[in-house]
């Protein structure tokens, strides 16, 4: 897993994804980054987001696309 530590706020949650980053759950090539409050940093392809995207907005995660655009709900 990921753990990169980050303020909530903090600008590592924008940083674009590059093609190093890879899932967390499959070692695909990471589409989203999310930062729960705690400042764990979770890395997921579309796929795996998609799957874990309402637990991830239950416990308050920044979501951001792998552009640093920051995902809708």
């Amino acid at each position: 897993m990921t753990a990169r530590t980050t303020t909530h706020e903090g600008t590592a949650s924008t940083v674009e994804l590059t093609a190093a980053d890879r899932c967390d759950r499959c070692s695909a090539a990471a589409r989203v980054r999310a930062t729960l409050p705690s400042g764990f940093e979770l890395l997921f392809c579309k796929h795996h987001y998609n799957e874990h995207a309402a637990r991830l907005a239950e416990q308050g995660a920044a979501v951001y696309e792998g552009a640093g655009e920051p995902v809708s709900a």
